[in-house]
């Protein structure tokens, strides 16, 4: 059974930065597909970032690139989200998941597995 938990939200001012943790267990990892989404209050969830588990494939939605970055630790079965140059509109409930088949996707029904998700908040 995969088992996913992030760590790392909070209350940050706008221009600052967080770093999200999640920790998988449960399987081997080495074929999966990691993604960070989220949702906002009274907003569907929506995708942030997703990457191989070699972290050799990333791929990010347009509003969030160039400021966040997933990175991947294999050794510890870790991946992160690095998010700078927070903004307001960055409020939200983000979410770890996993795709047992490793594709990379955008939509959420790509992915079996899901966290419990961590609250992050913006204040202007």
């Amino acid at each position: 059974q995969v088992q996913l938990a992030e760590s790392g939200g909070g209350l940050v001012q706008a221009g600052g930065s967080l770093r999200l943790s999640c920790s998988a267990s449960g399987r081997t990892f080495s074929s999966y597909a990691m993604g960070w989404f989220r949702q906002a209050p009274g907003k569907e969830r929506e995708f942030v970032s997703t990457s191989n588990w070699s972290g050799s494939r990333t791929f990010y939605a347009d509003s969030v690139k160039g400021r966040f970055t997933i990175s991947m630790d294999n050794a510890i079965n870790t991946v992160y989200l690095q998010m700078n140059s927070l903004k307001p509109e960055d409020t939200a409930i983000y979410y770890c998941a996993a795709d047992p088949l490793g594709r990379l996707g955008r939509r959420d029904i790509y992915y079996n597995n899901w966290g419990q998700g961590t609250q992050v908040t913006v204040s202007s």
